[in-house]
């Protein structure tokens, strides 16, 4: 690691621990949020572009814009909490954060510890390796070392789909990332933004192999809490699609818009009365 990526690292870690240390404890109704005039959003820390910080502490990438919308909706601030990949449903629901906006796929088994909002984006997920390594299916994965971001949904279609593959679990898709550039894996599993991280690092090197699977994000709240659930619903209606979201996306995800799912099997988007 060079001096020069010591100090950057050391300054992102700074700055998180000074966000987490003045995020205030309990969890808001959206009425207490209003009176606060704040709302806490848990978002990822170091995966742009969906959620990162700058040196500096500010967050940045598509879901910090969705979340500085949202709140701009309401008249209210947003307080962002920069989170791990496996810490952000825990901080949902021990009430860190009165929502997620953090990258969160919607999944039936995630519906069940949280409440969803209909989707605002997409993401493709793939097996990624260097382009010299033959991995042409699943079947080829048997013995081979991928590295997953542990608890992400590619941890669990990989270990569910190649029960022979040598799955490593690292904490987040950086450090996953950087697993397969230092050759600690042979592969990855990955999301669709990885190969511009990996080509920015060694340009040429890697490609996406074959897809795994198809993820919607949704914006997470905690079960029952209907407020919430309602008021993101609502702002969503109007925001995805908007020309706000259209700059967003392709200043951030640098793709063309997706066609996003009414529904999804075993997902209730609306909280139950």
């Amino acid at each position: 690691m060079t001096t020069k990526t010591a100090r950057t690292l050391g300054l992102a870690v700074a700055a998180i621990a000074i966000i987490q240390a003045s995020a205030s404890a309990g969890a808001m109704t959206l009425e207490e949020a209003k009176a606060a005039g704040k709302v806490r959003i848990g978002i990822q820390a170091d995966n742009c572009p969906w959620g990162c910080l700058s040196t500096t502490g500010e967050a940045r990438g598509f879901d910090a814009t969705v979340g500085r919308a949202f709140a701009k909706s309401l008249g209210l601030e947003a307080e962002f909490v920069p989170l791990a990949v496996a810490n952000r449903i825990p901080a949902l629901t021990s009430n860190r954060v009165d929502m997620l906006i953090a990258s969160v796929g919607i999944t039936a088994e995630r519906a069940k510890a949280v409440q969803f909002s209909p989707p605002y984006a997409a993401n493709t997920l793939y097996l990624t390796a260097a382009k010299t390594t033959k991995l042409p299916d699943l079947a080829s994965l048997s013995g081979i070392t991928v590295g997953v971001p542990r608890s992400a949904p590619m941890d669990t279609i990989l270990t569910r789909d190649a029960p022979s593959a040598d799955i490593r679990r690292f904490d987040d898709d950086s450090a996953n990332i950087q697993a397969l550039l230092s050759g600690q894996v042979q592969a990855v599993g990955s999301n669709q933004f990885y190969i511009q991280r990996l080509d920015s690092a060694s340009s040429g090197t890697y490609e996406n192999k074959f897809p795994i699977g198809q993820l919607y994000q949704g914006v997470a709240t905690r079960l029952g809490e209907s407020d919430w659930n309602s008021a993101m619903t609502e702002f969503l209606k109007s925001y995805v699609g908007s020309e706000g979201y259209k700059a967003s996306y392709a200043e951030w995800l640098k793709v063309p818009t997706a066609d996003l799912p009414a529904t999804i099997d075993g997902v209730s988007f609306i909280v139950s009365q």
